[in-house]
């Protein structure tokens, strides 16, 4: 398999190990959530951005319908998050604010 297809398997398959646990189907409740960012993500760089530790507040940014739980389309946010996070940190650009489209957050659909 490819890299990408490697890497889009797994951000699906990731997602649906952890949302099929408890509560709704296809769908991270606070607990599961919590399980994800522990687990799955080990920089210190990456945790910094999401914190496992304020669940709360990590729910707040990702769930963006407000029903309680984050979808996949919300989870895919929050990896792209994580992905630009990186970039940033491994090219050292794109981290300031006020510059072209990153100023505020993307429309919602």
């Amino acid at each position: 398999m490819a890299r990408l297809e490697q890497v889009i398997t797994n951000i699906v398959d990731i997602f649906l190990d952890y949302a099929d646990d408890e509560g709704k189907k296809h769908k991270l409740n606070k607990d599961e959530l919590k399980k994800v960012l522990e687990q799955e993500i080990q920089s210190p760089e990456l945790k910094d951005k999401i914190n496992a530790g304020d669940i709360e507040e990590a729910m707040e940014m990702l769930d963006k319908n407000h029903d309680g739980e984050v979808n996949f389309r919300e989870f895919c946010r929050c990896v792209s998050v994580l992905a630009k996070s990186y970039y940033q940190k491994k090219t050292g650009k794109g981290g300031k604010k006020g510059k072209g489209k990153e100023q505020g957050d993307e429309p919602e659909d």
